[in-house]
């Protein structure tokens, strides 16, 4: 409790709309086998947050960073990624729809969420990598585009043990391969990116 209170206050309310994040996502939630699987490991981390950051302090902006790729996950695990509607949620607004637009043979959400990951995890790493690690603004940066590649190829494996380990019969399901022998590789590559299209500006801002 006394970690929760030392927390600044834009930072609890970040955790907060986490909590009530996962939360609403598990309301009717359609694939209750899945659904474990993918909001166990977020309400752990929100139950270790204050601790963490009592430990080692981040700012408000690497905070809402870290929740709001986290935000982004919930709402993907809610429908296991690769059952995102998104393709109906657009035709309804629009008459059309992303996959015929675009030439789409498979829904994409888990690989904007893989892209996101980039995006999001590297004003995370490279602040905590600065701030508690001693390294300068660039080797932060450059620590934090190999900390992305690290943590995508280690996720990938986990998920893979994850799945054959616990729940086997699931494991398609869960991975959302979707049929796709390179998912895993693309995956770590939409991670890569984003992390890339998150380093450059800010590497380029350190001259």
């Amino acid at each position: 409790m006394d970690s929760w209170r030392a927390l600044p206050p834009r930072q609890r309310v970040l955790l907060v709309v986490l909590a009530g994040a996962v939360a609403l996502a598990n309301v009717a939630q359609p694939y209750p086998e899945i659904a474990p699987l993918q909001h166990v490991p977020t309400v752990l981390l929100l139950l270790a947050a204050p601790f963490l950051l009592q430990r080692w302090p981040l700012s408000n902006g690497a905070v809402a960073a870290a929740v709001g790729f986290f935000l982004i996950h919930t709402f993907a695990g809610r429908y296991t990624y690769s059952n995102v509607p998104y393709d109906s949620w657009i035709q309804n607004l629009t008459g059309h729809t992303v996959s015929a637009t675009f030439g789409l043979a498979r829904n994409e959400f888990d690989r904007f969420v893989h892209l996101m990951f980039g995006v999001l995890a590297v004003p995370v790493y490279a602040e905590a990598n600065e701030r508690f690690g001693g390294a300068g603004r660039r080797a932060a940066l450059w620590n934090a585009l190999l900390f992305v590649g690290m943590v995508s190829a280690a996720y990938e494996i986990f998920e893979w043990l994850l799945t054959m380990l616990v729940a086997p019969e699931m494991a398609s399901d869960y991975n959302g391969q979707q049929g796709d022998p390179w998912d895993s590789q693309k995956d770590m590559a939409m991670a890569i990116v984003g992390a890339v299209l998150a380093a450059l500006p800010r590497w380029r801002r350190t001259r």
